[in-house]
């Protein structure tokens, strides 16, 4: 995962100290090595997430959702190679993978090339037969690359209320309420569909703490929430849904019985757990004392970073904490970022003055927010290196306008898509000499 480096030339030390360890959080988690490690053929069986499945007689119908929807499903079909194989896969850009249709689907919000993406996934899962085997391969992204309202919504209805949700602050568990509730793919949907073929998941986490209902929206688990606890969501976050969203909830509050689902097989393959202890080894193998303080990192992007550029001035010399989790943002200005820009902004001005310590803010994918960068780095100079440009770091943070500045000053973190989301990994850093 090669990083810009553009961003070496402020502090090229420190920073390069940081690129590594990234780049051994991300190898650490990459859909490839996940899905070999988890999926195998041998002598008449496969072995999906530990568990022993006859092979199917009759086809394996691959079905992939998410941001590393391609490189898993590339991956899954080198391993059943001689099996029959059919499949689509919904994925942010148009890739090859053998044998199997790639569709491109819309991100952060969910558009028409989402809705034909939901449709082929849903319509290759209804197609399979009882000798058949469904194996679905899910990661973070999933909820807006496929999509099928449920009948008397309209893409427009789902957009209006995904942005938003998006722009409240509201954490994806909160988000994938309201989404499961509105779709026929979320919520187990998906793996309802292919009854009476078995069925078998392997899920990338981008979600903290990989509740399985709220990755990609659980198209293969059971909805735990209700109607009502959608509508709750919508409420405490000031948000007034198009009518046909409010029908089609208040419709759902009556009791109903839960869609059943074929048996089938659920297995997490990689997460931000994964990343952040890899991030720890990569640290130690640089001669950096280094620890994992915590894998659930949540909160409003600017006050986390607030609160860890506070830790990072506390921290002994020559350390690095490491943290997985994901941030959020309540959108007040008109400006350009994401969660891991603002958080790295935030930690800068707080860092004003401390020349030996940075916190660095990076989504795993490579993609933060509405933006080609995939986070940033906030230090002593961060404030310092605006101002020589004529820009104001506190100005732009309230303007939500962290890709902006940290553009002009050399801190973005760029690398292109990664091909995994495990969420975000964040390093608070302390050298040993400032």
């Amino acid at each position: 995962m090669p990083l810009d480096p553009r961003v070496l030339a402020n502090d090229p030390q420190r920073r390069s100290v940081v690129l590594r360890v990234l780049d051994a959080a991300v190898a650490a988690v990459g859909p490839e090595v996940a899905v070999r490690h988890h999926l195998t053929r041998m002598q008449g069986m496969l072995w999906i997430g530990g568990h022993e499945v006859p092979e199917p007689r009759g086809k394996v119908i691959l079905l992939a959702l998410g941001k590393a929807a391609v490189p898993m499903a590339r991956t899954a079909v080198d391993v059943l190679r001689g099996l029959p194989i059919t499949g689509a896969v919904a994925a942010p850009t148009a890739a090859g993978v053998a044998g199997v249709k790639v569709l491109v689907g819309g991100h952060p919000l969910p558009d028409d090339g989402s809705l034909r993406a939901g449709r082929a996934l849903l319509d290759l899962a209804e197609s399979a037969g009882s000798d058949d085997l469904v194996l679905v391969l899910i990661s973070g992204g999933g909820s807006a690359l496929a999509e099928v309202p449920l009948p008397g919504l309209s893409l427009d209805d789902l957009q209006a209320v995904n942005r938003a949700l998006l722009r409240s602050g509201a954490p994806i568990t909160e988000v994938n309420t309201v989404r499961r509730h509105l779709s026929a793919v979320k919520g187990g949907g998906l793996g309802a569909a292919a009854a009476p073929a078995r069925l078998a998941s392997l899920i990338v986490s981008d979600v903290v703490g990989s509740p399985l209902e709220a990755i990609a929206g659980g198209p293969t688990v059971p909805d735990p929430t209700s109607a009502e606890e959608a509508i709750q969501v919508l409420a405490d976050r000031g948000i007034s849904p198009p009518p046909a969203v409010s029908r089609l909830l208040a419709d759902q509050v009556a009791p109903l019985q839960a869609p059943r689902l074929p048996i089938g097989l659920v297995s997490l393959i990689a997460d931000g757990s994964v990343a952040a202890h890899a991030a720890v080894d990569a640290a130690v193998g640089l001669g950096v004392a280094a620890r994992v303080a915590s894998t659930t990192l949540q909160g409003e992007a600017r006050r986390v970073g607030a609160e860890l550029a506070a830790s990072a001035r506390d921290l002994p010399p020559a350390t690095m904490a490491i943290y997985a989790g994901e941030t959020t943002v309540i959108v007040s200005g008109s400006g350009i970022g994401g969660r891991n820009q603002e958080l790295a902004l935030a930690a800068g001005i707080a860092l004003d003055g401390y020349p030996d310590a940075l916190v660095a803010s990076f989504g795993t994918d490579g993609v933060d927010g509405p933006t080609d960068a995939a986070g940033g780095i906030g230090d002593s100079e961060t404030v310092r290196r605006g101002l020589r440009l004529g820009f104001d770091a506190r100005a732009a943070l309230a303007q939500n306008d962290s890709a902006t500045y940290l553009g002009a000053t050399g801190d973005q973190l760029r690398c292109g898509p990664t091909g995994t989301n495990v969420g975000d990994i964040v390093i608070v850093h302390r050298s040993a000499t400032p």
